[in-house]
């Protein structure tokens, strides 16, 4: 068996799409990258190099819930 190298899934630094493949998988919905980009966006979230931390923005979401805007 061979080695590849793979350096996985970065979720301190991920893609706005691939953050929406991520959580429409985890939710078993249709989540768009428009719905992450805004509540990025929302939150401040989105980094000069386009990615955001996922677990922040979980937490950011889950605040969103629990206390509104």
């Amino acid at each position: 068996m061979s080695e590849q190298s793979n350096p996985g899934l970065n979720i301190s630094a991920i893609s706005v799409p691939d953050a929406a493949k991520i959580l429409a998988s985890a939710y078993g919905r249709n989540i768009t990258e428009a719905q992450v980009r805004q509540a990025a966006e929302h939150g401040e979230l989105i980094r000069a190099d386009g990615t955001i931390n996922l677990i922040q923005l979980a937490a950011f979401l889950a605040n969103e819930v629990t206390h509104g805007d």
